[in-house]
């Protein structure tokens, strides 16, 4: 089932979620100033092709250590990535969800859109594993 999910959410908007994020991973890493998030902006975008069957959980959890992405530098990241552009795309992602959700065939997609929020508003340190 969740194969078939992964392959309608990417027919009808996973392929241009997936690429904005990858894109936006991009600018990030060619300004040497947004190096840091980028590598979280790709993970969010190999997330959003695909997001059914998958989670989205601290790495702290699953190293069981820190790193640099999850220790205090990791919030002071979060903290920058939340007001220059987390609050913005994580609304795209709840408007985006409500608007699916009002219908009944809509309501799975609208459930990944809000995942998709979560991981907005701070992603740096984040991880995605399979549920």
């Amino acid at each position: 089932m969740t194969l078939l999910l992964n392959i309608l959410w990417f027919i009808l908007g996973g392929f241009a979620a997936g690429f904005a994020w990858l894109l936006g991973g991009l600018v990030l890493a060619v300004t040497i100033v947004g190096l840091p998030w980028s590598a979280a902006a790709f993970r969010i975008g190999v997330f959003a092709f695909a997001p059914f069957g998958s989670r989205i959980v601290d790495r702290r959890l699953i190293t069981g250590y820190e790193d640099l992405g999850t220790g205090s530098l990791g919030v002071i990241l979060n903290v920058v990535w939340f007001l220059f552009a987390g609050w913005y795309i994580a609304l795209a992602h709840v408007l985006i969800g409500v608007a699916q959700c009002v219908t009944i065939i809509g309501i799975p997609f609208g459930v990944q859109h809000f995942k998709l929020a979560v991981i907005a508003l701070a992603p740096v340190g984040k991880s995605v594993v399979p549920a």
